[in-house]
């Protein structure tokens, strides 16, 4: 490096975090993920499989690894998209903020923008310690209805700690895939080839 020169600068990372149990992963969390992805130009997104969500413990849920192998598949359609397995390998239930302090570990400089749609954004009071996840990450809130969140919810914690992200509309859910495949109707539109590949092999949400 020559004399008076300056080192080039470092941008942090921009690493977005989308959580789910992901029961199965569709094409509706794809275009979500990427979406997001471009508007708020991450560097990386991590799909963050539950391992025991909390909130769904009367449910039967797919063992965490086969979702996790799904989510796998998933995240080949994007270069951008990761997984990170910190949740399925915890051994008791997953909760947001606990994963949040485990990936700012990992990632010290990087800005952590968190994934939720409006009805969990308009819920966070009731989440487990509130204030330190606003502390860890941003928050990206999406819209599961396909409106502009902004417009149709109030910001409950401040523009400082919420970025509001328009999606396009993909009437997907994993509940529905899931009574697709139990009814045995093709799933193809519904889900990235590979996830109907483990889905087709494992014989999954037959019964």
């Amino acid at each position: 490096m020559g004399q008076g020169s300056e080192a080039p600068s470092v941008v942090p990372l921009r690493l977005g975090l989308f959580g789910g149990t992901f029961d199965p992963p569709h094409n509706g969390h794809v275009a979500v993920a990427r979406d997001v992805a471009d508007a708020l130009e991450l560097h990386r997104l991590l799909w963050i499989p539950a391992g025991e969500p909390p909130h769904k413990a009367s449910q039967a849920v797919t063992p965490a690894s086969l979702r996790l192998e799904m989510v796998h598949a998933a995240v080949a359609a994007d270069a951008r998209f990761a997984v990170s397995e910190c949740e399925t390998m915890r051994a008791s239930r997953s909760y947001t903020v606990d994963t949040l302090r485990t990936l700012h570990r990992e990632f010290p400089d990087a800005t952590m923008y968190f994934i939720v749609g409006a009805d969990e954004y308009e819920a966070l009071a009731s989440w487990r310690e509130p204030a330190q996840i606003l502390e860890l990450a941003r928050l990206a809130v999406v819209d599961r209805d396909g409106t502009r969140a902004a417009d149709t919810i109030p910001d409950v914690v401040g523009a400082d700690g919420v970025d509001f992200v328009p999606v396009e509309r993909i009437d997907i859910s994993s509940s529905q895939v899931r009574v697709e495949v139990a009814a045995g109707r093709d799933v193809a539109d519904l889900v990235p080839s590979g996830v109907a590949a483990i889905i087709e092999r494992e014989g999954l949400y037959r019964d």
